[in-house]
């Protein structure tokens, strides 16, 4: 241990002791509901007394990292939008994660309007609702209005919600090391993924990047203000912890699916608290437009294909329509970027899909994710080709798009296949679109829609314009190579011709091997001294002055030796025959 990591493990002591008992309860009901005749199997209960046993692994799952408080909802949020790492079972549950905290008083929410905006935050404003619209981990939502009478949403940051998932991550990055020297832990990377959720945790208590995503959108969406709109951000009034931007007049669709307002927990679903608005009156799934389905649906795509950047989280809570009639996006939390070279390895996956070419999805996946390096690159292949039969050859009336995304995440993930964080964001957009719109009940054709997209990567493809763009970037890719090449050639040789060249091997990968045949070494070395003791009859001997069963003068340390190695070297053979099965 560092000297470095004292303070922070003292400083976190207490926490992570709360952590553990939580950890070893659910651990524990785990374990029991694999034992049916144990009398106290069904002792350890949830709130409500029902048995934990009575609960399925992944329900238990959820219930855990929902007691265990905001950090790991948040981090469970996250790890639902990446069926890639943990499979599609757990992403699903983990989509039902809600958080039950009280809600700031209105001292607290003062107090951090006060912190951010100066002593005198309240001469901006004729006046606030201190009742919050929706809480959720991080933040929660208040209405205001103006002293010009415009009516605001202001996004409020948890009292000591920064230094509590701080401390939590301090923590969860020391279970993670812990976890790593369990073999069968290891393999998933816990250390890695710990490292790439903090900064994703991290992010979203600043709200600045929120800010920052919806002046983007606004200034992205221009040319389609006749058909979407996002809230104007209040600039002067907006900080670290508060933004403050316009109330959009509109219909939630989640309202309008199940005709009610969206509660505090229906916020939940989302990352971070929807900023509720006003419903508005009569509006049914029934009536509306007819082509809202493919607008909705187009408006995203273009994110993607022709922008490069976009909503991550469309579930119903989040998107509203508007009263003119538009499509109005809130909550811009979880945003991703994809950049050329993404994109057009998204492209080629859609062609190739549209094709069914098997042999060529089969590498652009590997290019697009991180395989691990004993990957069965045969069975691969075998379920990209069963992937591609299934959906490359379905009729577009009946093409069900989220259905083969989630086959092909299902895919990754039985590989040991990650993706990068905006792959697999891209892929929880696509998801969570066409389950709204199904959930909506609004018809449209969604492989129509990619295909017709498809047309358009192809006509660009082959325009002037990008041929030269790809040139360009190929000239200077391979002209960096070549001057960088050959110094980098010559200093190999150089190390070499010195001696001072060097194979490093990873000693993780390698040490399960070398302790078998350190183990065998010993083994048999134990079985050569023994058997030496035996034919010089080294005493303490059994029967020394008698035959038993043509035996005498056996030597104590020498049938011990003999045993005991004999024992070593059959569990070792067994270990070996086990684990080349598995």
């Amino acid at each position: 241990m560092k000297l470095t990591s004292i303070p922070s493990l003292y400083r976190n002591l207490r926490r992570g002791r709360e952590i553990l008992l939580v950890l070893r309860r659910y651990g524990l009901a785990d374990w029991l509901s694999r034992s049916q005749r144990l009398p106290f199997r069904d002792w350890i209960k949830d709130r409500s007394g029902v048995p934990l046993t009575q609960y399925s692994r992944v329900e238990r799952i959820r219930m855990a990292i929902t007691e265990l408080g905001p950090t790991f909802i948040k981090v469970g949020q996250v790890l639902a939008s990446r069926p890639d790492l943990v499979g599609i079972e757990l992403a699903e549950e983990l989509k039902r994660l809600r958080g039950r905290v009280e809600p700031d008083t209105a001292e607290q929410v003062r107090a951090t309007l006060r912190s951010e905006l100066g002593d005198d935050f309240e001469k901006n404003f004729s006046s606030i609702c201190y009742t919050p619209l929706a809480t959720a981990s991080i933040g929660q939502v208040h209405r205001a209005v103006l002293l010009d009478g415009s009516r605001v949403v202001l996004k409020v940051q948890r009292a000591g919600i920064d230094r509590l998932m701080r401390q939590d991550l301090e923590v969860l990055e020391g279970l993670a090391q812990l976890a790593a020297r369990v073999d069968t832990i290891a393999v998933w990377g816990p250390r890695e993924m710990v490292r790439q959720l903090r900064p994703m945790v991290l992010h979203e208590l600043d709200f600045n990047r929120e800010r920052g995503s919806l002046k983007q959108f606004a200034e992205m969406l221009v040319s389609d203000q006749a058909e979407v709109a996002v809230p104007t951000v209040i600039d002067h009034l907006c900080t670290r912890r508060v933004l403050v931007m316009e109330e959009m007049i509109g219909a939630p669709l989640a309202a309008v699916f199940s005709h009610s307002t969206p509660t505090s927990d229906d916020a939940e679903d989302a990352s971070e608290p929807s900023e509720t608005v006003p419903v508005a009156d009569g509006l049914t799934k029934d009536n509306l437009p007819a082509d809202f389905g493919s607008r909705l649906a187009k408006i995203y795509l273009k994110m993607v294909f022709e922008d490069g950047f976009f909503h991550a989280d469309p579930h119903p809570g989040n998107l509203i329509y508007l009263s003119d009639g538009r499509l109005g996006i809130l909550d811009f939390g979880m945003t991703g970027r994809i950049d050329e070279t993404l994109r057009e390895s998204i492209e080629e996956m859609l062609v190739a899909i549209n094709s069914g070419d098997r042999r060529r999805l089969t590498r652009l996946i590997r290019g697009v994710g991180n395989p691990r390096l004993d990957l069965d690159q045969a069975a691969l292949e075998i379920d990209v080709a069963d992937f591609v039969d299934t959906y490359g050859r379905q009729s577009l009336d009946r093409f069900d798009l989220s259905g083969a995304l989630n086959e092909l995440t299902e895919i990754l993930h039985r590989h040991g296949i990650t993706l990068p964080n905006q792959s697999a964001l891209l892929l929880k957009m696509l998801i969570s679109l066409e389950g709204t719109l199904r959930e909506l009940g609004v018809g449209f054709d969604s492989l129509d829609i990619v295909r017709t997209y498809l047309r358009r990567v192809m006509l660009r493809r082959l325009t002037p314009t990008r041929r030269l763009r790809q040139a360009r970037r190929i000239y200077l890719e391979n002209e960096a190579f070549l001057e960088e090449a050959p110094e980098q050639v010559l200093a190999v040789l150089n190390q070499a011709r010195l001696g001072q060249l060097q194979l490093r091997l990873d000693p993780k990968r390698i040490t399960p091997a070398v302790n078998r045949l350190v183990v065998g070494l010993m083994a048999s070395a134990v079985f050569l001294g023994s058997s030496l003791l035996l034919a010089y009859e080294v005493p303490p001997l059994l029967f020394p002055d008698s035959n038993v069963a043509g035996i005498e003068r056996l030597s104590v340390l020498g049938l011990i030796g003999i045993l005991a190695s004999m024992a070593v070297m059959t569990t070792l053979s067994i270990t070996i025959l086990s684990s080349d099965r598995d």
